[in-house]
């Protein structure tokens, strides 16, 4: 856990430092349009009629620079449209994918895109409002990217690997809309717009009421709406249906506008639908049904193109293992340098780390040591300061022992002196007290005798005075 936490917190400092990641900002409510994406529409107006206060501006960033504008629908937690403009077609580089950390929770620092494990309880609410990895793994569906990544080249490329440009499509849905799409875009709308830079592109999604996981809508089609805003220009809507990989019907911006949404407008003033050049809307519309039939744009029964085409094919088939080959040869010599360079950076790390934990080791070592002298120095006056306290008080001790001996010595005779001077004192002064005692025990003994006698008369008199009662007899009364 803490390398994990290590590991974001690198990543997140290189977002700030380096400019080389991606970067999807959130346009505010107070910003006009999709802010410095406006230029990825015609007139640099976007699409009006998504008012829906789950509807979410997202201006698509990399190293900096706009590459092009999504609104997505927190509600469906899928992207409704991106709009971008065709740049070069190129081979698919590394999938990086990333999320907007802004949508689930605005109130956080981070203003750039960054992948879902580097900010795994960082961000409040996190998956609340948009789809992460998690929601697509094991569903039976991929991340079918509206912007198709291989109409773009090099930094618009690497922009277009965001949740935020991804919808739910079955692995066979998502290879048919990106090759049509390409085909469409490459074959029929390129060759046909004057300027373009002036070709504006806008694929979206129609959300359905199925739901990847209980969370993630998956799309009952998808569109593609192209605007030629330049002189004889064109517009030009596509669809294709969820249930059917093979469809892909061709409409007027005006038709589709209705399937998407009421009340939508796509393209400026219809990107000029009312004054079309109807012979190249014509010459796409077919290129369109050729892609769709799956013939090559551009044949005919002319012999000479036939026959070129079938010496392209055979110097093809024979050029294409040794292109194969080559393509391997590059590969293992790529993989080659990757593990060399791996290595290297393995020998490096170890190394440093070797050196830094001995210098950790030894740095510690002189900082215990050092602390240890330090107590001792600090410690060697207090003890002396002890020592001598002791000292002082063991003579203290000392003198209080002999003055109490001295003391206990010179008492003895003095004492013996005194009670010997105080007998004959005592003595005299003892003589009336005995005299006293001896006259108050004659007195009491006399006292006592007395006593005797007379308790003795008494008892004779008493038995004498019975007796004459009890055997004389009373007179009688004449008598």
């Amino acid at each position: 856990k803490e390398r994990t936490m290590k590991t974001s917190t690198v990543f997140l400092l290189c977002i700030s430092v380096f400019p080389g990641f991606s970067q999807g900002r959130v346009v505010r409510e107070d910003e006009t349009g999709f802010a410095e994406c406006n230029v990825f529409f015609p007139g640099q107006v976007p699409p009006e009629g998504f008012t829906e206060p789950f509807h979410v501006k997202i201006c698509q960033q990399y190293k900096k620079e706009p590459r092009f504008a999504t609104l997505y629908s927190t509600k469906d937690k899928i992207p409704l449209y991106s709009a971008f403009k065709f740049t070069k077609p190129a081979q698919s580089e590394e999938e990086n994918w990333l999320i907007e950390p802004q949508i689930d929770d605005p109130a956080n620092d981070l203003h750039e895109m960054v992948h879902e494990a580097d900010i795994a309880g960082t961000v409040a609410n996190l998956g609340g409002n948009q789809a992460l990895t998690s929601d697509y793994v094991g569903s039976g569906y991929e991340r079918g990217l509206l912007n198709p990544s291989l109409l773009n080249e090099k930094d618009f490329q690497m922009a277009t690997y965001t949740l935020t440009n991804a919808v739910p499509l079955s692995p066979a849905l998502s290879k048919s809309w990106h090759r049509d799409i390409g085909k469409v875009v490459e074959q029929a709308l390129i060759p046909h717009c004057s300027k373009k830079d002036h070709l504006y592109l806008l694929a979206g999604a129609i959300p359905s009421s199925v739901r990847v996981k209980g969370k993630v809508s998956v799309p009952e089609s998808l569109w593609l709406a192209a605007c030629c805003d330049a002189p004889e220009g064109w517009s030009l809507g596509l669809v294709k249906k969820i249930n059917d990989e093979n469809s892909l019907a061709d409409l007027t911006v005006g038709e589709l506008e209705k399937q998407v949404l009421a009340g939508v407008r796509l393209f400026k003033g219809s990107c000029g639908e009312a004054k079309q050049n109807r012979g190249k809307r014509d010459a796409i519309l077919q290129a369109v049904s050729q892609i769709r039939s799956g013939e090559q744009v551009g044949t005919s029964n002319n012999q000479d193109t036939k026959d070129s085409g079938w010496v392209r094919k055979v110097a093809g088939i024979i050029a294409t293992p040794f292109i194969k080959l080559l393509e391997l040869l590059i590969y293992i010599f790529v993989e080659l340098v990757k593990f060399v360079f791996y290595f290297l950076w393995l020998v490096v790390k170890r190394v440093c780390g070797t050196v830094l934990d001995g210098v950790c080791s030894l740095w510690n070592g002189m900082v215990s040591y050092l602390k240890a002298i330090s107590m001792v120095l600090i410690r060697i006056p207090y003890d002396v300061g002890r020592v001598i306290i002791n000292i002082f008080l063991g003579f203290l001790q000392i003198v209080q022992d002999v003055v109490s001996l001295t003391y206990r010595i010179l008492s003895i005779p003095v004492g013996f002196a005194l009670h010997l001077a105080a007998f004959p004192y005592h003595s005299i002064c003892a003589i009336p007290s005995v005299l006293k005692d001896m006259a108050s025990g004659i007195w009491g003994t006399f006292s006592l005798v007395i006593d005797a006698t007379a308790t003795v008369l008494h008892g004779f008199y008493y038995l004498a005075g019975h007796i004459v009662k009890r055997f004389v007899p009373k007179g009688s009364s004449d008598d």
